[in-house]
C-alpha cells in the first residue's frame, strides 16, 4: 500500500506562483511512476503532469506545459509541482497519483492506481 498526502494549495492572484508536495508513506517510492491530476469544481478528473520512477523522464498537459514543473525527490519519498504563471482556469483540486507504470505507458492498469485526497488551489483573476 502506498498513503499519499498533498500540501501547498492556497489562494493566488493570477500570475502568481505555488509549489505543490504529495508525501508518500508506505512502500517504496522510487518504485512508483507518479502523477498530478486536477478536478475542478462541475468537471472530470484531468492529467495534468507525469514523472517516472527516477525523475529522468516528465510529460505534460498541453494546458500547462511550460508554466508547470513536475520532480521528485525519492530520498524523502516526496513529488513536486511548481506552478508559475498560474491563471484563473488553472483553479481545481490538485490530486497526487502513484502507480507502478507511468501515465501514458501500455502497462498502466488503474487498478494499481493510488490516490492522495487533493489540496485545493484557487487563482483570482
Amino acid at each position: 500500500q502506498v498513503q499519499l498526502e498533498e500540501s501547498g494549495g492556497g489562494l493566488v492572484a493570477a500570475g502568481g506562483s505555488l509549489r505543490l508536495s504529495c508525501k508518500s508513506s508506505g512502500r517504496r517510492f522510487s518504485g512508483y511512476a507518479a502523477a498530478w491530476f486536477r478536478q475542478a469544481p462541475g468537471n472530470e478528473r484531468e492529467f495534468v503532469a507525469g514523472i517516472s520512477w527516477s525523475g529522468s523522464s516528465t510529460t505534460y498537459a498541453d494546458s500547462v506545459k511550460g508554466r508547470f514543473t513536475i520532480s521528485r525527490d525519492n530520498t524523502e519519498s516526496t513529488l513536486y509541482l511548481q506552478m508559475d504563471d498560474l491563471k484563473y482556469e488553472d483553479t481545481a483540486r490538485y490530486i497526487c497519483n502513484a502507480n507502478p507504470h507511468p501515465y501514458g505507458s501500455q502497462w498502466r492498469d488503474p487498478q494499481y492506481d493510488y490516490w492522495g485526497q487533493g489540496t485545493l488551489v484557487t487563482v483570482s483573476s
